[in-house]
């Protein structure tokens, strides 16, 4: 029992080792979370319902599950074709497509359920 402990305890040690090397590698995961903390801090400023929080993390989540996948592809890719190949360059392309695509929902249902909340605090606090 104390093994398997010890294991799934490693395997959540590797995923981190995973998650900060795409922190430190990748400039676009430096984005999504400083993005990541703007949604969180203004999801709490403005007091958005439980169903509302949901749909944000599952977007939120749904972005750094791509980004993650991406790096890994692309580290991949690497090893295999270390020289240019024009399918490693649309395999990378079709990863971060994926980005895009997961990072633009997202934007859209932050949007969905933000800006109705900064339009009305807006229209209190001028009028």
């Amino acid at each position: 029992m104390i093994e398997l402990i010890k294991s799934r305890l490693r395997s959540f040690a590797f995923a981190g080792s995973g998650i900060a090397q795409t922190m430190k590698t990748q400039p676009n995961a430096r984005i999504h979370a400083i993005a990541t903390g703007a949604v969180v801090i203004l999801g709490f400023s403005l007091h958005v319902s439980p169903l509302e929080w949901c749909l944000l993390l599952l977007a939120i989540g749904t972005v750094w599950i791509a980004e993650l996948l991406n790096t890994a592809l692309e580290y991949l890719v690497d090893l295999a074709s270390p020289e240019y190949h024009i399918l490693a360059k649309h395999a990378k392309d079709c990863a971060a497509g994926a980005v895009l695509v997961a990072s633009l929902i997202a934007l859209f249902i932050g949007m969905l359920i933000m800006l109705p909340k900064v339009l009305s605090w807006i229209d209190q606090v001028l009028f």
